[in-house]
């Protein structure tokens, strides 16, 4: 998956009409309810989904970001919509890293492999196209199922780096991760 939910030191990510609804074929992107909180916990602790994430939340992070997910803005529960099942949460983070519009995403490994992430992502991306000159999503360069999503939505490599390199343990450095290369990938608006 893409970049992880943010620490829950973090503000939550400022947007405007993207924490509106976004439908499309079988989805249904929309803002966190409290009945989504299991699924949501789960995007956050399961090995499986948090393998590229630095790990499983600890707990006492997972009861900060419970507190704050429901109804936070950017946050969007993607929820199937012929029967109403969380599949997987997508946020679009107005301010993100250096400034930029950024998506990230999460979605339960009983739902990989049929398409959701990647139809979800796109119309995350294409809404928030709608404000932002580009937008951009940062995955580990060892996560290959997540680079080939972001590019199959239209987004290209534009840089990469490793962060969380410093010596000794710092507040805000998800374990499991450091110094590992990141990737970024971006896409702009195309006039015409």
């Amino acid at each position: 998956m893409a970049s992880s939910s943010p620490p829950a030191s973090r503000t939550a990510p400022s947007t405007g009409p993207a924490s509106a609804p976004i439908t499309t074929g079988r989805l249904v992107l929309r803002p966190v309810r409290t009945a989504d909180l299991p699924a949501v916990t789960r995007l956050w602790t399961d090995p499986e989904v948090r393998r590229h994430l630095g790990g499983p939340v600890l707990d006492s992070v997972v009861r900060i970001r419970q507190r704050r997910i429901v109804g936070a803005p950017g946050f969007h529960a993607v929820e199937r919509a012929a029967d109403g099942t969380v599949l997987g949460m997508v946020t679009v983070e107005r301010k993100g890293r250096g400034g930029e519009t950024e998506v990230s995403y999460q979605f339960l490994p009983e739902h990989w492999g049929r398409g959701y992430a990647r139809e979800a992502v796109a119309a995350a991306v294409e809404a928030a196209l709608t404000e932002a000159a580009t937008v951009v999503a940062v995955t580990q360069e060892a996560n290959a199922r997540s680079r080939r999503l972001l590019e199959a939505v239209g987004m290209t490599h534009a840089e990469s780096f490793v962060e969380w390199d410093a010596p000794g343990p710092l507040p805000a450095q998800p374990p499991g991760i450091a110094g590992r290369p990141l990737a970024v990938l971006s896409r702009e608006v195309v006039d015409g």
